[in-house]
């Protein structure tokens, strides 16, 4: 008898795996709402600032000499400067959420571990640059090659000023991440690319082309394909 009740039994549960859930992708740690309450307030003292400087930014992406003429200002540059140091909180609030940067050691560390983990390979990135570039600075004409190297805050500026908008959209309108990722690609390879033109369209105005590749590779180069290898080898 108990074999017959059992015939006619329905299997009311899911036959295959849900999908895994990214919980720590749904919202931010506290380190990551404290980092978002910063920007915001860093932002609306600075918002003066940013408009100030907005008309310098857009003279670099049309000419090279663009990045010249705002690093010849004093105040144009450290407004740049500090504009571009806060917008490095939406980044890495960007990268967390999206997984843009997500080696397989970050998997296992808990959400404001890997919020730190991220901000600590973003900062070696920079850090490396930084010593890469006093490493190798001429001892005589190096306006020129300080001023490429500046230009990265730049673009950086602009990247942030176009990713910032479209992810908004994308988050509005419920867009995959892997929708998202791949508009975080584009814009960063575009604004990157054009960001390493002006580069060496500044770097030739003081240097021979032999000397402006090599320096475009050890500067620009190297330190991305580190940063890459270590998100795909670790």
């Amino acid at each position: 008898m108990l074999e017959e009740a059992f015939k006619t039994g329905r299997l009311l549960l899911p036959t295959e795996p849900s999908a895994p859930l990214e919980a720590a992708d749904a919202a931010f740690p506290w380190l990551g709402v404290g980092m978002a309450i910063l920007f915001v307030l860093l932002l609306l003292l600075l918002l003066r600032n940013f408009l100030h400087i907005l008309p310098y930014l857009s003279d670099s992406v049309f000419r090279a000499r663009g990045s010249t003429a705002l690093d010849s200002s004093v105040r144009v540059s450290r407004d740049r400067n500090i504009i571009a140091l806060i917008l490095i909180l939406p980044l890495l609030l960007v990268v967390y959420r999206y997984r843009v940067y997500d080696p397989s050691f970050l998997r296992d560390l808990s959400p404001s571990g890997r919020l730190g983990a991220i901000g600590g390979a973003i900062g070696g990135f920079l850090l490396l640059r930084f010593l890469l570039t006093l490493w190798l600075k001429p001892r005589r004409r190096s306006d020129g090659y300080m001023a490429s190297y500046r230009a990265g805050y730049t673009f950086f500026i602009l990247l942030m000023i176009f990713l910032l908008p479209t992810l908004g959209l994308l988050y509005v309108f419920h867009a995959p991440d892997g929708v998202v990722r791949t508009f975080f690609y584009v814009e960063l390879a575009v604004v990157y690319g054009l960001y390493l033109v002006r580069r060496v369209q500044i770097l030739s105005l003081s240097c021979r082309s032999l000397t402006t590749f090599l320096y475009l590779c050890a500067l620009e180069l190297l330190p991305s394909a580190l940063l890459i290898v270590s998100a795909a080898v670790f």
